[in-house]
C-alpha cells in the first residue's frame, strides 16, 4: 500500500505543475452532441487501446468512435495456488464504443459481445467451459485541461460495470470505480501515459466490496512513417485478504492507415503469478 500512495502522490505532484499547460488555439467549447466539430478542427484522433493505461484526451463532440479487439486470447497457468491447471479464454470482438457529448466529455459503453474461457484440470482431466456474452460497462471520461493544446492532458473517468454475464462469467455484482489518466509529452517525440485507477471490487467470498488499485505507466514513440509502438507496466494491488498483486508487461504497435482509423497488435505478459501468463490480440479503432 505505501508503493501505491507513494505512486498517487507522485502523479498528482505531477498533474499540480502541469497546470501551466498551453491554451488551446481554438475555442472549441460552442460544440456539443448536436452541433458536431467541424473536421477541419478535430484533434488527432487518440485511443484507449492498445496499452491498458486509458488516454487522458476525448472523442471530439458530435463524433463517434469504436475501438475494438477482432480478437483476445489468454493463457495462464502459473496460478497463485500452484494447481495443475491451465486457463485459456478467447474474446471475440470485445469492444469500447464512444460518444462525443462535449469538446472535452464522452460518454462510453465497453461490451463483451461473445466470451469462452476454459479450464483444464490436468491432474484429473476433467474440463470446465463457461461461454456467452459478456458484463457491460459504461464509463464517462472528463477532460479537466490539456484536450486541444499543450504538454500535458489529465481526464477523470468514473465507471460502472453492470453485471449481464452469462453462463458464470463474471461475478453477477454490480462494480466501479474511478480512472485518472495523465499523458505528457516527452523530449525526443516520446510520450508518456501514467494511470491511476481506484476500483470497488465484490469480494472473492462473501457480499462485501472491497478496494483495488490499479497503476500503470506506458511510453510510446514513432517507429517509421505512422507506425509506432509503446512499451508499458500494468499493476494490481487489491486489500482484500490473501490477495496476490498483479503485474504485468506490455508492448505492442499502431498504424495510422488513415486519420481516423487505426490498426493495433500486442502481448501482454504476466510477471506474477496471479496475473494472466499471457494475452496476445490483434484490434482496430475507427473515428467517424
Amino acid at each position: 500500500m505505501k508503493s501505491q500512495t507513494i505512486f498517487v502522490a507522485g502523479l498528482l505532484s505531477l498533474a499540480v505543475r502541469s497546470l501551466a499547460a498551453e491554451a488551446p488555439q481554438v475555442d472549441k467549447s460552442q460544440f456539443h452532441l448536436f452541433n458536431a466539430t467541424p473536421r477541419e478542427l478535430l484533434r488527432e484522433m487518440s485511443t484507449d487501446r492498445p496499452d491498458q493505461t486509458e488516454s487522458a484526451y476525448t472523442v471530439d463532440a458530435g463524433h463517434f468512435q469504436i475501438e475494438m479487439d477482432v480478437l483476445s486470447y489468454s493463457y495462464d497457468r502459473y496460478n497463485p495456488d500452484r494447481t495443475n491447471t491451465r486457463v485459456e479464454s478467447v474474446g471475440i470482438a470485445p469492444m469500447n464504443l464512444k460518444l462525443g457529448l462535449l469538446n472535452n466529455m464522452d460518454l462510453q459503453l465497453m461490451v463483451d459481445p461473445y466470451t469462452s474461457v476454459r479450464i483444464h484440470d490436468l491432474a484429473t482431466g476433467v474440463v470446465e467451459k463457461h461461454r456467452g456474452f459478456g458484463d457491460v460497462t459504461v464509463r464517462a471520461k472528463v477532460n479537466l485541461w490539456g484536450n486541444d493544446g499543450g504538454t500535458t492532458a489529465f481526464a477523470v473517468m468514473p465507471y460502472l460495470k453492470v453485471p449481464t454475464n452469462q453462463d458464470d462469467l463474471g461475478n453477477h455484482s454490480v462494480e466501479g470505480g474511478i480512472i485518472a489518466p495523465l499523458a505528457v509529452a516527452l523530449p525526443k517525440d516520446w510520450s508518456m501515459g501514467v494511470m491511476t485507477q481506484l476500483d470497488i471490487i465484490r469480494d472473492s467470498f462473501g457480499d462485501g466490496h472491497h478496494p483495488e488499485f490499479v497503476n500503470t505507466v506506458t511510453f510510446s514513440h514513432d517507429i517509421v512513417g505512422k507506425l509506432a509502438g509503446y512499451v508499458e507496466f500494468f499493476s494490481v494491488v487489491s486489500t482484500e485478504a490473501d490477495s496476490d498483486w498483479i503485474g504485468m508487461v506490455d508492448c505492442g504497435l499502431t498504424y495510422a492507415l488513415t486519420d481516423d482509423i487505426q490498426l493495433d497488435c500486442g502481448i501482454n505478459i504476466g510477471v506474477t503469478r496471479a496475473a494472466e501468463d499471457i494475452n496476445p490480440f490483434i484490434g482496430f479503432a475507427w473515428r467517424f
